[in-house]
């Protein structure tokens, strides 16, 4: 009997932690993009098969629907947060910001929506905490008098408001929608992009 070699192989190195943030990483923006497309609903599945790894992987970093959804969010948050915190950035740039998210979401129009109108008990607490981190960011900005500042409530409705709006396909149309709403509000929105380091 002839015995077959088999050629060895290089085994690729174990990258250790650089692969697992570059996993996560991949996980949370494919989740933003299937989230975007298909709503926080969409198949867990779907969302591992789009970052090129397996099921197992996504579970090994986040342990339910519930932790992969916190995590873009979480991230589209913090976005928010270091737009107002950055030097010479004024209510228009962070809502220009925040509108882009909006635009590109379906997942954090919902969580916005959360503390916006009012609460309900049906909405994650997650949601909640998210929403009001967003009010923290965009009311640190707002001038005495503005217009958002007349009641408590005014500059979260606003918000919903907006979100309402967009709607649409393609995300030229929601952005479209989403200025055109800040617009009829009299609210100034600066350029509508993410977060530039």
């Amino acid at each position: 009997m002839t015995q077959h070699r088999v050629p060895e192989e290089r085994r690729p190195a174990n990258e250790g932690r650089k692969a697992a943030a570059r996993n996560r990483a991949a996980l949370v923006d494919a989740a933003r993009a299937i989230y975007s497309e298909h709503g926080l609903n969409a198949p867990l599945s779907a969302v591992a098969r789009r970052a090129g790894v397996g099921q197992g992987v996504l579970y090994r970093h986040f342990p339910d629907r519930e932790a992969v959804a916190t995590a873009v969010l979480e991230e589209n948050v913090r976005q928010v947060e270091r737009t107002a915190a950055a030097q010479d950035t004024d209510l228009p740039g962070v809502l220009g910001v925040l509108t882009w998210h909006l635009a590109e979401s379906a997942a954090f129009i919902g969580a916005l929506h959360a503390a916006g109108a009012g609460g309900s008990s049906g909405v994650p607490a997650y949601a909640h905490d998210l929403s009001e981190r967003v009010e923290r960011a965009l009311r640190a900005h707002l001038p005495d008098g503005h217009r958002l500042a007349a009641a408590d409530d005014d500059l979260m409705i606003a918000v919903a408001m907006v979100s309402g709006a967009v709607t649409g396909p393609a995300r030229e149309q929601r952005e479209r929608r989403a200025r055109a709403a800040w617009r009829l509000l009299g609210v100034e929105v600066g350029p509508v992009r993410p977060f530039a380091e």
